[in-house]
């Protein structure tokens, strides 16, 4: 943003209370309470020394802990160079709500390291990951049982293995230590989705949207997912993962892409397998053939088109940019893309929007799936995939024996008899998972915004929904 746009805008942390200022004034809560969620417990800043090339390199990390209603809290380790306090917490209150919203039992948390991953080799980032690591585990901001981190903008399974053998050494012992992180890879505990979760969550998202003529028709459109034309803000793995699921799964044309270095265009539709290809070639979009480069990409989120993923950072839609954005429907597959003064100018406006606290829980409900399965110590589906199999053997046994008793000549589809003979393995529980904990989480918001006219869009839903059910959360026990 330019300093202009900083001078009006209010910082992260203020845009996310004021949303909840709008959602809690709907509410019949006490003062006290409403106080009690909205602050943020505890931020821990921690500052360490790592000796690389020939000398001391001081870093700076956070740590905040927004609620602790529920144990334990639960939110991403992400590295920038622009991590800084006010950023943080207004992360792990977000965690809060989203968990709150998708039924997901954790409170809010969340880290980040300043620092540019980019400059650092694979050596030098695991030595400086450990070692914050350390510093966390030492003061307990990472435990199964009080504290899970997980990837986040920078960060990856690669980082989450080093943080959970970090851990292991200091807890030898402890049985759960798996638990201590999710987002690992799956030959390390991890789960089977994990990293394509946040992208997958946004697909059933809009396909759950897409189900109701109701929303649709709200957002200016009819139909389904199929042909809408759509603008992707950030292909890393969020919005990468949404566009590539929701162009090969359910037709949507992708019509734009917003990188760092530039956007490209075309009317036609790009293929986001090639372009991912070519920006882990070149480092860039810039140079893509057959097709328009725009250097100036922001000026990309003001085209028309029928849906915008914004899928970066935050506050790329504020008060200077908002009312030239032509989107019908936008979905926030980032945390916090969208500013409070620019949510009132597109609420004035008409645009639906669908939350980030819930448009971006693909990731912690997976990250919860996985945790349990830490805990369990066994794999999802291991114990009834097989019987399963046999379940639906049996059944399409009989069938053919019926068949032929009755003298009918017709017979099942190879493919259909090894699709329906195929259990669930580890991967499809996962997906159903996470496609039942969108749908339900949306009707839910849905419900509430069609029943209240004071419920003026979505994320007004999703903010009171959350707030009445970490309020019931404290009610219950001794604050």
């Amino acid at each position: 943003m330019s300093s202009t746009t900083q001078s009006v805008e209010l910082s992260f942390t203020d845009s996310i209370n004021s949303q909840f200022d709008r959602a809690a004034a709907q509410l019949d809560l006490s003062p006290g309470l409403l106080d009690q969620i909205k602050t943020c417990n505890a931020t821990y800043a921690v500052r360490f020394g790592v000796r690389i090339r020939g000398d001391v390199h001081v870093f700076t990390g956070y740590r905040s802990v927004h609620s602790e209603h529920i144990s334990p809290v639960k939110g991403g380790i992400r590295y920038a160079s622009t991590v800084h306090q006010d950023e943080v917490e207004a992360l792990a209150a977000l965690m809060t709500y989203k968990c709150a919203v998708v039924d997901i039992p954790f409170g809010g948390s969340k880290g980040g390291l300043c620092i540019d991953p980019r400059q650092y080799t694979e050596e030098e980032l695991e030595l400086i990951t450990r070692r914050f690591a350390y510093e966390l585990i030492k003061r307990d901001l990472i435990h199964p049982s009080q504290n899970v981190p997980a990837p986040d903008m920078g960060t990856s399974s690669r980082e989450m293995a080093w943080i959970a053998d970090e851990y292991s050494r200091f807890s030898p012992t402890d049985i759960d230590a798996a638990a201590c992180v999710t987002g690992k890879p799956v030959h390390m505990a991890g789960i089977a989705g994990r990293t394509e979760a946040t992208g997958r969550g946004v697909q059933y998202a809009l396909r759950e949207f897409f189900r109701e003529p109701m929303d649709v028709k709200r957002a200016g459109m009819s139909g389904g997912l199929d042909g809408k034309r759509t603008i992707v803000q950030g292909l890393g793995k969020v919005g990468y993962h949404a566009a590539k699921f929701l162009a090969e799964e359910d037709g949507v044309k992708i019509i734009a892409i917003i990188e760092r270095d530039g956007g490209l265009f075309d009317e036609n539709g790009l293929d986001v397998e090639s372009v991912k290809q070519w920006i882990q070639e070149t480092g860039g979009v810039r140079g893509y053939p057959d097709t328009q480069f725009v250097g100036a990409a922001d000026t990309l989120l003001e085209e028309p088109c029928d849906i915008l993923i914004p899928a970066a950072t935050e506050a790329v839609i504020h008060g200077l940019n908002a009312a030239r954005i032509k989107a019908k429907l936008i979905i926030e597959a980032a945390n916090g893309p969208i500013t409070a003064g620019a949510d009132d100018v597109l609420r004035d406006k008409g645009t639906v929007i669908i939350p980030d606290l819930y448009a971006n829980a693909g990731g912690v409900t997976v990250s919860y799936f996985e945790w349990v399965k830490n805990l369990s110590h066994i794999r999802l589906g291991r114990m009834e995939r097989r019987r399963e199999e046999a379940r639906n053997e049996m059944v399409l046994a009989e069938l053919e024996r019926l068949s032929q008793a009755i003298g009918e000549s017709w017979s099942l589809k190879d493919t259909f008899k090894k699709r329906f003979l195929q259990g669930a393995d580890e991967l499809a529980m996962v997906r159903s998972g996470l496609d039942d904990t969108m749908r339900d989480a949306l009707a839910v918001m849905r419900d509430l915004w069609h029943d209240n006219e004071s419920v003026e869009d979505l994320r007004m839903a999703a903010y009171m929904i959350a707030l009445q059910k970490v309020a019931r959360s404290y009610e219950s026990r001794a604050m």
